[in-house]
């Protein structure tokens, strides 16, 4: 499912019209990404947490040349599925 189809689906799950169901998902994806900005953990019960975890400087390998190379240290994002979407796809 991208974006687009499930924009289509809060329509019509909640009968909003198709850019009032657009304008909502881009607040709640907006909402979570501020706040893994923050390094804030967004948690959506039964449905999962969102986090972000430093990731440190490591060396690695080229995959052509074998040659080492340095891999900067970043921030990753998260995600910890609930219990009850466990569930559901199970």
């Amino acid at each position: 499912m991208n974006k687009s189809e499930l924009i289509n689906h809060v329509r019509t799950e909640t009968g909003l019209k198709k850019d009032e169901a657009s304008a909502a998902l881009n607040a709640v994806l907006g909402g979570i990404a501020s706040a893994l900005n923050e390094a804030d953990t967004v948690a959506l019960a039964g449905f999962g947490n969102f986090s972000v975890k430093d990731r440190p400087a490591y060396t690695g390998r080229h995959p052509q040349t074998g040659a080492a190379i340095q891999v900067p240290s970043r921030k990753v994002v998260l995600f910890k599925p609930g219990k009850a979407l466990k569930e559901s796809v199970n």
